[in-house]
Order: structure tokens, then C-alpha cells, then sequence
């Protein structure tokens, strides 16, 4: 095997070595290796049985322990000395009250997974060098290969009938896959949604992939990319779906770090489950690219928060930030009943819609409860608003529309509520020459 850091080689060997030997007098003394009884069943042949020990909660439990020897101190040590090691030192930086703490980082990232590798590769503590030689030729493999694949996975729930659908190049929501956080992560099944892959609308996740040049020293901030996901997902949907309630990160297949989500994206609101079909998909893809805009336009964003607000809170305080999101939205320095005036018209397609419009939005803007198509109204503004490439444009739009200087803009239910009637007018002759 071609070693390209003989003396990095030499440390992790001597961590590993000297672990396995605390390990094994643990078991001396009277600990036990626990096993899982595995089936394996194939086409035509007897099932064959396997004992496999799973090594590490054995190892977590006395990671303190072997944290304080001398090799571990010389095995991080030489880990700090390796600039390429530095993207893993920072991995548990999120998640522990000493951020910044390497030691602990790299002793997360990189030497538990290596010696629990090297254990599992041996079939429990009886040390076999051709085991750590492969567990530390994928380590090196990591270190300076020529980039570094991220990965992260969330939970999704709120949604059924998922199919596999692209919400960006590097985020997409799939259908979850049996045990593949839990075979990466042991701690997983406690962290997991309640009934995560048994009910309906809990067998989802949104992944976030991406390929990272080497000698990256940071990965991207996936609780925060998955967040604004969720929130896409969310406005195009109505739907009550959330994410986490963490983020699960591997780099280059190795477990990486466990970073808890944004808070208001792993609240989930109330409401039945729906559907996230192409349609809606392809919406929520579109509103995903466009929320990084609202950095450029602090009032979308002010309304974005506020409405996202209002799916957590109860009467009277829903209402106010409902209130509020219409007012940094459409109101401008004119008003709520402008506010409420303008969205109508950019909702209704019909003059009795817009009239309907308007007086739920009216109640609202008076001090009233906001009623379902107050709610609603304000969750299709704000799609309009950020599909539309420049609000102050839109406003003038329809302020010109309400003075009659020109048509209402089309906007994205406009134009949805005009294909659904021309396929319904498109239908009826061909209906007719069936019939015929």
C-alpha cells in the first residue's frame, strides 16, 4: 500500500493499537461486545445467520478514556500538523459549547470512526494489520484525494407520495431509504421524528450534495440551505412539513457531524399532510432560487418571516403577524387597505374573486381575526412577490391596474387558474367527437 504520510500512518497505528488493548481489557473485566443476529436470505439457498458485533457503542463509551492516553494526544497531534485534516477539525465545532475545539472535533471525525472501522474490519478486538491498513487507505483517500463529497440528510415530514424531486443542482427531496441513517449513525433511531418510516408522511428527506475542492477547510451551512428548503416547500405547498429535528453530515462517505436545524424549520405547523407532486415541485424549485434575493430586499424578507411565524402561533398573535407580513409586503408607506387593495388585484383573476379578496383582506387589515382566505391570500402574495423580478415594479403594476392605466399583471395563479380553463374548453370538443 503506498502511504503518502508515513508518520501520520505510525500515530493513528499506535491510537488504534493502544485502544484495542483498553477495549480488550474492558472485556477482561467483565464488559460484553454486544452482537446483532443478522439474516441473510437468497433466492433457492437456506438462510445463512451471522453474529456481528457491533462495535461502536462498545468504543463511544470509553472514547473519555481513550481520549487521555499519550498515543491519542500524539495521534492528534500529527492531525493538527495536516493542513488537509483541517475540514475535519472543524466538523463538531457546531456542536459542542467549545466551538473551536479540534481536539475533540478530530477526535470525533477522524479517529472513532477509523478505530471503530479497523474493529469492525477485524470482527471485534483481535487486531489484524490488513484491517487498519484498509481503514486508514480510505482515511487517505479523503485526506488528499483531489475534492471532498458532502453530504447531508434531514428528515422530512408533512409530505406523502414522494417521489424523487430536484429542488436545486445540490438539494432534493427522495423517498428515505431503509436504515441508511441508522446504519451510519447508531444514535439516529433517538433522533429521529416519532414514527420516522412507518407512517405515510414520515418516510421522506431532504438531501443536500456537494462536491468540495480539496483543501476546502469549511462545508456548507446545510441547516441553513435546508431551512430555506423547507420554507419553499412550505409556500408552495401550504402544507405542514418540517425537517429535522437535525442534520445528519457525511464527508467522503464518513460520518462527519450531527448539527441540529434551523428551529423554525423543524417546528411543524398544523394541517394534514399533502402532496409534493412535479407541479408544486417545480414551484418550489423556482421559489428556493429566488429566496437568496430577499437578502436584497429586506421587506420581502420582514414579510416572509412574519407569515412563516404565523403558522406556529395562535389567535391573537397569528393574526398580527399576518397583519404585518401584508404590510411589509404590498402596504409600502400607504397603508394596509392599500396593502390589501393591491394584493386582490394581483390574486384575483376574476372581478368576484377580487371583491371576496379584498374583503377578507380588509377585515384583516381592520383588526379582525384573519379567516382562512386572508391566510391564504397572504401565502400566494408573497409566491407572486418573489417570482416577480422586482417588487417596487410589481407595486407600480398594480397600482396602474387599480387606476385602470393598464391590465393587472399575470402572475403565476393568474396564469395556473388560465391553462385549467383552457384545458377544460380544450376537452369539451373532443369529448364531443367521441361521442359522435
Amino acid at each position: 500500500m503506498l502511504v503518502r504520510a508515513p508518520h501520520l500512518r505510525d500515530a493513528l497505528r499506535g491510537f488504534c493499537l493502544g485502544a484495542f488493548g483498553v477495549l480488550a481489557r474492558a472485556l477482561e473485566e467483565g464488559e460484553e461486545l454486544p452482537f446483532a443476529f443478522e439474516e441473510h436470505v437468497s433466492p433457492g439457498r437456506p438462510a445463512l445467520y451471522e453474529y456481528r458485533p457491533l462495535v461502536r457503542p462498545f468504543v463511544e463509551r470509553h472514547v473519555a478514556d481513550l481520549a487521555r492516553r499519550d498515543d491519542a494526544r500524539v495521534a492528534l497531534a500529527e492531525l493538527r500538523r495536516e493542513p488537509r485534516a483541517t475540514i475535519f477539525a472543524h466538523a463538531h465545532a457546531h456542536a459542542h459549547a467549545r466551538a473551536g475545539d479540534e481536539d475533540e472535533a478530530l477526535l470525533a471525525s477522524v479517529l472513532v470512526p477509523l478505530l471503530v472501522q479497523t474493529a469492525e474490519g477485524c470482527g471485534g478486538l483481535d487486531w489484524e494489520d490488513v484491517a487498519f491498513d484498509q481503514a486508514y487507505a480510505q482515511l487517505e483517500r479523503a485526506l488528499f484525494g483531489r475534492a471532498h463529497r458532502y453530504t447531508a440528510i434531514a428528515p422530512l415530514i408533512g409530505l406523502v407520495g414522494v417521489a424523487e424531486l430536484e429542488l436545486s443542482s445540490c438539494i432534493r427531496v427522495r423517498p428515505a431509504v431503509a436504515d441508511e441513517l441508522a446504519t451510519a449513525w447508531p444514535e439516529a433511531r433517538g433522533l429521529l421524528p416519532p414514527a420516522f418510516g412507518r407512517e405515510p408522511d414520515r418516510v421522506s428527506v431532504l438531501e443536500l450534495v456537494q462536491d468540495l475542492a480539496a483543501g476546502a477547510e469549511e462545508v456548507p451551512d446545510a441547516p441553513g440551505e435546508l431551512a430555506d428548503a423547507v420554507t419553499a416547500i412550505r409556500l408552495a405547498t401550504a402544507g405542514p412539513v418540517a425537517a429535522g429535528p437535525v442534520v445528519f453530515e457525511r464527508l467522503d462517505d464518513r460520518p462527519y457531524a450531527i448539527r441540529p436545524v434551523v428551529p423554525i424549520a423543524g417546528a411543524q405547523p398544523a394541517g394534514e399532510p399533502t402532496r409534493l407532486d412535479r407541479f408544486r415541485g417545480r414551484l418550489a424549485a423556482d421559489l428556493l432560487a429566488r429566496l437568496a434575493a430577499t437578502d436584497d430586499d429586506p421587506e420581502v424578507g420582514e414579510a416572509l418571516d412574519r407569515w412563516e411565524l404565523s403558522l406556529f402561533q395562535a389567535e391573537p398573535f397569528r393574526s398580527e403577524q399576518l397583519r404585518e407580513a401584508l404590510a411589509a409586503l404590498l402596504a409600502g408607506h400607504d397603508g394596509l387597505w392599500a396593502g390589501a387593495m393591491r394584493a386582490a388585484v394581483l390574486l384575483g383573476s376574476q372581478e368576484g374573486e377580487r371583491e371576496e379578496l379584498f374583503a377578507s383582506l380588509r377585515a384583516l387589515a381592520g383588526g379582525a381575526e384573519a379567516d382562512a382566505a386572508a391566510a391564504e391570500a397572504l401565502r400566494r402574495a408573497l409566491v407572486e412577490a418573489l417570482l416577480h423580478d422586482e417588487r417596487t415594479e410589481l407595486l407600480a403594476s398594480l397600482d396602474d391596474a387599480l387606476l385602470g392605466v393598464r391590465p393587472a399583471p399575470d402572475g403565476y395563479y393568474t396564469r395556473l387558474a388560465t391553462a385549467r380553463t383552457q384545458s377544460r374548453h380544450e376537452r369539451v370538443p373532443l369529448l364531443r367527437a367521441v361521442d359522435d
